[in-house]
């Protein structure tokens, strides 16, 4: 409940039939239910249901998080439209219409609605943190409190563009790997489950004494054949407690010190952090929001839980009037060209450029990390097919030898 004037308003949830019989959902602000209605009418619509609204029930009817790409083409093109002259309701009119993504579409619909009711855009677009980003919404609080709306959300538009990339090269550098590694374990439970069985049949009825190896393999195979739902159920349990403990503190600090120590990963990871950390900063400070504030967002788009804490920590260092460059060094997480070219930012004055400047070096050097890790990888996986299937195929093969080379001496 918050208060406009002398008056006290929430927010309600509505759903409503237009005059064309379609349904609309949206959020309203109102003193009461009744009030809601009335202005529904007032539009032309007819009231379906109205309900009192809370932060969660506006992330649940939302959804999941909107992906980069989507954020950077709405940037752009709101960009766009207001830079033709468009007033800010029509443009996210115009948003509701074109979007693809349904949860983008439902978020622009509603917060046109609050601004038609009196809200900024960027008060709108805070009700609504499961799809717009707090980065975004404070560079548009930004933009509109300086006159300079367009050229936040040009900005914003690069920021989620060059996001967009970094986390799409990533994913295509670990694509070929992991299809090999799922080609490996198909091939291992074809083996064991269809090939071995056949092969143990003719042993039993030669009656040859089996080496170790081909009774281990055996086991594994009659294992998997009987006791399968075991299996499966040990993976799915292994998997279950892993991520519980992966959201515990101890788990989370563990796998991030292990995800930065991992060989060429860790490397990787501190590039990607570098990247992120360079480009936000640039763009948060190039739009006049606080250094401190700056330094809080960029904390909370780190997915690194070590990097997360020595940025966090950096924040308090620079509240208390140290040098963001100081912490940074401190750290021993980032690479000396990060926190140098801070330094010189910061005594120049011009730690936007310099910041820049750093994110597209560290961008390429994503690019490169990620194409090491893909050329390393592919023979580590051949190699561990091979550590994997050729044991199998011995396990086979050294009985049929022994039955071969007894029927030739007899």
């Amino acid at each position: 409940m918050k208060e406009k004037g002398d008056i006290k308003v929430a927010n309600f949830n509505y759903v409503a039939i237009d005059s064309s019989g379609k349904q609309v959902k949206g959020v309203m602000d109102a003193r009461d239910d009744d009030a809601v209605k009335s202005s529904l009418k007032a539009e032309g619509l007819i009231p379906v249901s109205v309900n009192l609204a809370t932060a969660l029930d506006k992330d649940i009817s939302i959804g999941g998080k909107v992906k980069p790409r989507d954020l950077s083409l709405f940037c752009t093109q709101l960009e766009s439209i207001l830079h033709a002259g468009v007033t800010i309701i029509q443009a996210m009119q115009m948003m509701t219409d074109q979007a693809s993504n349904k949860k983008l579409k439902e978020a622009c619909n509603n917060v046109r609605i609050m601004i038609e009711k009196g809200d900024t855009l960027a008060n709108a677009m805070a009700q609504y943190p499961s799809v717009f980003p707090e980065m975004l919404v404070n560079m548009v609080e930004a933009g509109e409190q300086s006159g300079s709306l367009e050229t936040s959300l040009s900005r914003m538009a690069t920021q989620f563009d060059k996001d967009a990339k970094l986390r799409s090269m990533i994913i295509q550098a670990l694509i070929y790997p992991i299809v090999l590694l799922v080609v490996v374990i198909g091939v291992v439970v074809l083996m064991l489950v269809k090939i071995v069985p056949q092969f143990k049949e003719t042993f039993a009825d030669a009656g040859a004494e089996l080496p170790k190896l081909t009774l281990m393999v055996v086991a594994a195979s009659n294992a998997l054949i009987h006791n399968w739902y075991f299996v499966v159920g040990a993976i799915a349990i292994i998997v279950v407690v892993f991520k519980l403990w992966s959201r515990t503190e101890t788990g989370a600090l563990t796998l991030g010190r292990l995800q930065l120590r991992i060989p060429l990963f860790g490397d990787l990871t501190i590039k990607q952090a570098s990247a992120r950390f360079a480009r936000t900063m640039s763009t948060l400070t190039s739009s006049g929001i606080p250094l401190v504030s700056a330094i809080d967002m960029c904390g909370d788009i780190m997915t690194n839980i070590i990097v997360k804490t020595v940025v966090k920590d950096a924040k308090a260092d620079v509240e208390r009037g140290v040098p963001l460059s100081n912490p940074l060094e401190a750290s021993g997480i980032f690479p000396p060209l990060l926190y140098q070219m801070t330094r010189i930012g910061e005594e120049t004055g011009n730690m936007e450029q310099m910041l820049d400047n750093c994110a597209g070096f560290y961008e390429e050097e994503v690019e490169n990390a990620t194409k090491a890790i893909s050329t390393v990888m592919e023979p580590m996986i051949i190699i561990l097919m091979a550590l994997v299937v050729v044991p199998i195929i011995g396990a086979v093969m050294l009985p049929m030898l022994s039955i071969y080379s007894v029927a030739e001496n007899s």
